[in-house]
């Protein structure tokens, strides 16, 4: 949601101990421009809803820059993967990932392949994590990974390419939503996740943007996407898990505490979608990342503002029984699955439509999120020539000899801006996915 989409978590409070979060370039299988701009952010500032993505051009219609970039990326595959399918378009991009829209030569079935650069160590682990999951799961509301191409230094994963748009931007297009399509989307999203969590896979990233709808029409299903976090355990092997990582808003108060956690961590995830997808706004948000964690910790939110005094009792009692801090007293998926409210399809709810609301919420924030941005971006550009030249020495200090345990050295170091140390941490993260 809004402009900013990082899963990097920045400095903890005081008395929660973090380590760096390992960050994964999400690849969007959503169909959309290759420069990435979040949907949040264009309908912000055109103040005006569109409809759902559309697929891109054939290359018989693009301009010469776009057929050129096609080229360079057609150019790149391997010949077994050009032999069976046409190369359309560049769709997306990671650090070591680009993710082309492809056409079967036979069937003219249309799919996305994400082309990762396995030479890079990094590249390697997050394509192994994700080939781990994708090639264990079938399930009709998770993204399908139909086959794999594997070479010295890439591979090519062929997957169903979903082209309905990301879950908000399909609130926002229609005209009604109340609580009842509210619960036909989450019943999906359980499904799936029951079914992960059956299989000893917890995604630990899921959020809104992950979340896609497999087709524009209005009966299309939600498709989960974006593995490149999740855990996969075979059966009997010790469930705990310890690696800090997820997106801020959406991370569990377990992980922030740096305990060993469950699957539940999805479930408290789930919590925030829900608490979203009723009102268009963030149950813990904050641009003070400390705070952001101490209200998280705390539990914190509340259900004052629109439109929460006409959604049901129901909705939100649904909604407590997720975002509860104790992951042990936090309901499974399958619990979830048999709340009333999900069960009922909020047959006892206010048929109230909520979208003028909610979209007017999310709007309001992407361009809140958006302004705010642009002025921190502003802020960074007017630091004096000295600042800049001992940044500069920083980064390529980081580029060239820094590692992930020299970020913890570097913070104890006297007179350190923390501006600096910051410019280094990012420098690192981004290091190690190129």
């Amino acid at each position: 949601m809004g402009c900013r989409n990082s899963k990097v978590l920045p400095e903890p409070p005081g008395d929660v101990q973090l380590d760096l979060v390992k960050k994964v370039s999400r690849t969007m299988f959503l169909v959309k421009k290759a420069d990435s701009t979040s949907p949040y952010q264009a309908r912000a500032q055109a103040a005006t809803p569109s409809a759902s993505a559309q697929p891109p051009k054939d290359p018989s219609e693009l301009s010469d820059p776009q057929r050129k970039k096609v080229a360079k990326y057609r150019a790149k595959f391997d010949p077994r993967v050009t032999a069976k399918y046409d190369i359309k378009a560049l769709i997306g991009r990671g650090s070591f990932s680009r993710v082309v829209r492809v056409e079967h030569k036979s069937t003219r079935q249309p799919y996305a392949i994400k082309m990762i650069e396995t030479r890079y160590r990094e590249g390697r682990e997050v394509c192994e994590s994700e080939l781990c999951v994708l090639r264990r799961v079938r399930h009709t509301n998770i993204i399908q990974l139909m086959e794999v191409f594997e070479t010295a230094e890439r591979v090519y994963m062929v997957m169903e390419l979903a082209t309905g748009g990301e879950l908000f931007d399909r609130v926002i297009a229609r005209g009604s939503f109340t609580e009842r399509d509210a619960t036909r989307v989450l019943q999906m999203v359980l499904d799936g996740v029951k079914y992960l969590h059956t299989l000893g896979i917890t995604h630990r990233d899921l959020k809104p943007e992950n979340l896609l709808y497999y087709h524009p029409g209005a009966d299309s299903k939600i498709i989960i996407t974006d593995f490149g976090l999740a855990s996969s355990r075979k059966k009997g092997d010790e469930c705990l898990m310890k690696t800090t990582c997820g997106t801020p808003e959406y991370i569990a108060p377990e992980i922030l505490v740096r305990k060993p956690y469950t699957n539940a961590v999805d479930m408290w995830a789930l919590g925030v979608i829900s608490y979203i997808l009723l009102s268009g706004t963030m149950p813990f948000e904050d641009d003070n990342r400390m705070r952001l964690y101490r209200q998280i910790l705390k539990g914190k939110y509340s259900f004052s503002g629109e439109p929460w005094p006409n959604v049901s009792n129901l909705a939100k009692d649904f909604v407590e029984r997720i975002l509860t801090v104790d992951p042990s007293e936090r309901l499974t998926a399958g619990q979830a699955l048999k709340h009333p409210w999900i069960v009922s399809m909020a047959a006892s709810s206010s048929m109230k439509n909520l979208q003028r609301c909610i979209s007017q919420n999310l709007l309001k924030r992407a361009s809140s999120r958006c302004h705010s941005t642009k002025s921190a971006q502003s802020t960074r550009s007017s630091r004096s020539t000295k600042s800049n030249k001992h940044l500069y020495f920083l980064r390529e200090k980081a580029l060239q000899e820094l590692n992930f345990h020299d970020y913890h050295h570097l913070r104890s170091l006297p007179g350190l801006e923390a501006e600096m140390v910051s410019s280094v941490q990012s420098l690192l993260l981004k290091r190690a996915m190129t």
